[in-house]
């Protein structure tokens, strides 16, 4: 399987999510640049944490507009993997790829820390490796984190099975503690926790290394 973890200006994630593939879980991975037009060859695409383009505006907001971003929902259209961790998850709400929005945290102050997920539905192309209810450990660094959506999207996001994680805390004020969701047809995930953080125990974690992992196995089923 081959990966793209793409790069806007601000990006400081894209390396970690580079090496959690080629040494996480040994399969191929390049960056591409915020300026590609071409996503062609790729298997999945991972959009990384950071400050893209500042955050100016709001987190994600200028990032819409780089030419890549054509491409990347062409993919998502076309049934392929997409993940947005962090800024990525900002970036594929305002693209309109995922319901809600991520606004500014409930104290208004930056959260770097780990903290505890429960594993909602391990139905999906990123879960298949976790258990139903797991609770897993998982760094999160973020100021506009807070995920934010109406009552009726919120019943959608249920009825569709598409909450993937929460947080077993309120650390944010998201709404109902959701920390991922993905899109209806579960091929595109945002999350604001780092699971490229937590693939080893010596960094606390390595409970992050079977969402990769579930990519693979997902890929190994839709091939056979």
């Amino acid at each position: 399987m081959k990966f793209a973890v793409v790069n806007f200006p601000g990006s400081n994630c894209d390396m970690d999510l580079y090496y959690a593939i080629r040494d996480g879980i040994n399969e191929q991975v390049e960056l591409v640049d915020y300026r590609a037009t071409s996503l062609d060859g790729f298997d999945g695409v991972l959009i990384p944490g950071g400050f893209s383009y500042g955050d100016y505006l709001r987190s994600g907001a200028i990032a819409v507009h780089a030419p890549i971003v054509k491409e990347i929902i062409r993919f998502a259209n076309d049934g392929k993997i997409v993940l947005g961790i962090c800024n990525g998850f900002q970036i594929l709400t305002e693209l309109g790829l995922l319901p809600g929005a991520l606004v500014r945290n409930e104290k208004g102050r930056f959260i770097c820390e780990t903290v505890e997920l429960e594993v909602v539905n391990t139905q999906t192309p990123f879960t298949n490796e976790y258990q139903a209810n797991e609770t897993i450990k998982v760094p999160v660094a973020h100021g506009e984190g807070r995920y934010y959506c109406d009552n009726e999207t919120l019943s959608q996001l249920e009825e569709n099975e598409q909450i993937v994680f929460r947080y077993k805390n309120n650390i944010n004020g998201s709404v109902a503690l959701i920390a991922g969701v993905t899109n209806k047809q579960k091929n595109v995930l945002g999350m604001m926790p780092h699971p490229e953080r937590a693939l080893e125990e010596i960094v606390g974690s390595n409970d992050g290394l079977n969402l990769f992992q579930s990519i693979i196995n997902n890929q190994v089923r839709v091939n056979n």
